[in-house]
């Protein structure tokens, strides 16, 4: 029943490379690519503090939502895309082995795609749906400026790259590079385990992190690592990522892993909600991927992953005239 998880093509694909990372090149590595996205991230703001002047000062400008989201989109693009470049040389020129070989291949890619954007948008409208019965959520009175219609050019034309460059970002990191590497060399469960651990781990500075919220953050890392080993490809839990946070943030307008959407120069929100229950079970001020209300959803999710058949979630539908 899971024989995907021990044999998988995303291991052979690894093994095509002429050498794969030992577990103890393979953390630290991890580690100077996080802080070379920090770097990265850094430049940017000392680039925008210089044009704008620095949040809550006399000197601060302030700019419309469309503006706003383009320099934060441009932070994630320029950090996370700093990711991905290290991750490809080293797979490139350590690993000798190919891009398409950290779950990238052509086939179904584009059905993939757009197959995980729509269940990422489920998974975490659901955690809303969660929360609504129990009076958990309620509307929060902000800009009229920033929401809906008139924020929708920053948080869909602009903001919204970003977010799909983040959320590839980590999880070719984690699910793309460690986890099949780790698998392929040692045993599946190794590289299952240190990549959803690793996963938590990059998150350990965020603001307002709690025990739960850590361990719905490796929670969520596991079932990554299912998602991505029962699809055989790296494309839909890329999708799912991204549309997750930027529901989260863009479309609900609550904290993304701890960080403030408003302290951090969103352009905007579609929605502004706001949890109003108990910080366990919503999240509190680190969101809700904070709150038990995330850890019922991660859950579920994976045990949909687990009895959802194998040709259902590797094959894109067949055309009426492609039918054999």
């Amino acid at each position: 029943m899971l024989d995907w998880m021990t044999r998988n093509r995303l291991y052979d694909l690894a093994r095509q490379g002429q050498r794969l990372t030992p577990w103890w090149g393979v953390l630290p590595l991890g580690i100077v690519m996080i802080f070379g996205s920090w770097l990265f991230a850094f430049l940017v703001a000392v680039v925008e503090i210089a044009l704008f002047g620095l949040p809550g000062s006399d000197t601060y400008v302030a700019r419309p939502p469309l503006l706003a989201g383009l320099f934060l989109g441009l932070n994630l693009a320029i950090s996370f895309g700093a990711i991905i470049l290290l991750v490809w040389l080293w797979v490139r020129f350590y690993e000798r082995r190919s891009f398409a070989t950290l779950g990238f291949e052509r086939k179904n890619a584009l059905f993939q795609y757009a197959r995980g954007l729509i269940i990422g948008l489920l998974a975490f409208t659901t955690t809303i749906g969660l929360m609504a019965p129990f009076g958990y959520v309620s509307v929060e009175a902000s800009d009229p400026t920033r929401v809906g219609l008139a924020a929708l050019g920053g948080v869909i034309l602009v903001f919204l790259p970003g977010w799909l460059i983040q959320g590839a970002a980590e999880e070719i990191l984690t699910r793309g590079w460690m986890l099949p590497a780790l698998g392929a060399r040692y045993r599946p469960w190794v590289g299952i385990l240190i990549s959803s651990i690793f996963f938590g781990i990059m998150h350990a500075l965020n603001p307002n992190l709690t025990a739960l919220s850590m361990i719905n953050l490796i929670l969520y890392g596991a079932f990554a690592a299912m998602y991505a080993l029962r699809e055989e490809s790296l494309w839909g839990i890329c999708a799912f990522h991204s549309i997750w946070n930027w529901t989260q943030g863009n479309l609900f307008g609550m904290p993304v892993s701890g960080q403030d959407q408003d302290l951090v120069g969103n352009p905007g929100t579609i929605f502004n909600l706001m949890e109003t229950g108990p910080d366990w079970f919503t999240g509190g001020a680190f969101g809700p991927e904070g709150g038990l209300v995330t850890t019922i959803v991660l859950v579920l999710s994976m045990l949909i992953i687990v009895f959802w058949p194998k040709q259902a979630l590797t094959s894109a539908p067949v055309a009426i005239g492609d039918r054999r």
